[in-house]
């Protein structure tokens, strides 16, 4: 079956046109619901609606009895304003499909057409699942809750991109054992001081000179305290204090990003953050308070799921476009990685980058676009994995 794939590849590039034109961010995603749900009546796939986000599950039962498969398609957008300008660019203003999230959901619904077309060929069941609010790492839980793996054998997802490098050549598989992605944690800091006027500092207790030893102190966590041998990362990503120069202000606000592949490493990191920024305020008279916003665990493949899609991948692109090894995981986070801890499976990744045609720009940049003449490949990934895992 994998083979028809690439023969709807002009109609999967006209389907993520249609998606990209109107990116939804969250877990309310009404348009790009209503076209998902267009396409399956279309096909005639039954399928069920979340009750707490726009979220869904299309079921295809075959013509025979057999094992349960599902795929996972994330379908949200950022907050960022496009800058492409391509002629099927973003319709809603400082909405943009910078993630790819527009071709996995396009490539999961070239799957579901195939599949929908062929159930006289299929001896199980085939689970598609369109999850939204990814990018809030919230989706997944949600469509988890409403169903969606239940009785399934084994999960599946792709992500599209330069995600795990911008010079590995458009068209390659990449599927691993073990840690593909990283945890990903929220914290956020409340530094309390007291204000007053810039001129007479000894009046008040300044909260951003807090801030400020707060911030490099935290730098040592990593630098000093974590093996070298375990990836983590700790990033500062918003400060936001005072409303004019010549005045203290009462209050700083730090927030940050942690990303860990080991749950000892994650947990002292907790700790030590929550240390530090208690005690360095302490230190210069203030107070400070951590919240801790707890995201997405690591994404961690089945190895033996991940040799068998490597195995498949191998059959659809070639031995020469498979690559089933790389040195470090890539430490973005993803909350498929909740679809892999109730279920064997693997995550893989379809390089688009192409330099030529400017589609080797980061994910969650304005300009980021993919190679469209790649869509065709995610479909049949999904439709040769079902394939060979239902016989």
């Amino acid at each position: 079956m994998w083979e028809k794939c690439k023969d709807i590849q002009q109609e999967l590039v006209a389907m993520r046109r249609d998606l990209h034109k109107i990116p939804e961010f969250g877990g309310n995603l009404p348009k790009t619901k209503a076209y998902i749900i267009g396409k399956l009546n279309e096909w005639g796939i039954p399928y069920v609606e979340n009750q707490k986000d726009s979220g869904l599950t299309a079921t295809i039962k075959g013509a025979k009895e057999g094992k349960t498969i599902a795929f996972r398609a994330d379908m949200d957008a950022l907050l960022i304003k496009e800058g492409t300008g391509v002629d099927y660019t973003s319709e809603h203003e400082g909405l943009m499909h910078a993630c790819g999230h527009d071709a996995h959901v396009t490539m999961l619904l070239g799957a579901g057409k195939i599949f929908a077309e062929n159930k006289e060929n299929i001896a199980g069941t085939i689970k598609l699942i369109f999850q939204t609010d990814e990018e809030n790492s919230g989706g997944a839980i949600r469509s988890i809750e409403a169903g969606c793996l239940e009785g399934v054998d084994a999960v599946f997802g792709t992500h599209i991109g330069s995600i795990i490098s911008p010079k590995i050549p458009s068209g390659t598989v990449i599927c691993t054992p073990g840690y593909v992605m990283a945890s990903n944690d929220k914290y956020i800091i409340k530094v309390k001081g007291y204000g007053c006027h810039g001129s007479t500092p000894e009046k008040g207790v300044d909260p951003i000179n807090i801030a400020a030893h707060i911030v490099i102190n935290l730098e040592e966590i990593i630098a000093r305290e974590i093996s070298a041998v375990k990836p983590a990362v700790q990033t500062i990503g918003k400060i936001q204090a005072g409303d004019t120069y010549n005045i203290i202000p009462s209050e700083v606000i730090i927030e940050g990003t942690m990303r860990t592949l080991d749950d000892e490493v994650r947990q002292y990191m907790v700790k030590r953050i929550i240390e530090i920024a208690e005690s360095t305020a302490k230190t210069f008279r203030g107070e400070a308070e951590v919240e801790i916003i707890w995201g997405t665990p690591p994404v961690k493949n089945d190895a033996e799921m991940a040799a068998f899609a490597c195995e498949c991948a191998r059959e659809v692109v070639g031995a020469e476009n498979v690559i089933d090894h790389v040195d470090a995981p890539n430490m973005g986070s993803e909350d498929f990685a909740y679809f892999v801890k109730e279920v064997p499976g693997a995550f893989m990744f379809l390089s688009s980058a192409n330099p030529e045609k400017g589609t080797d720009v980061p994910h969650h940049n304005p300009k980021f676009n993919i190679d469209e003449d790649v869509l065709w490949t995610g479909s049949a990934m999904f439709v040769k994995i079902a394939e060979k895992f239902l016989g």
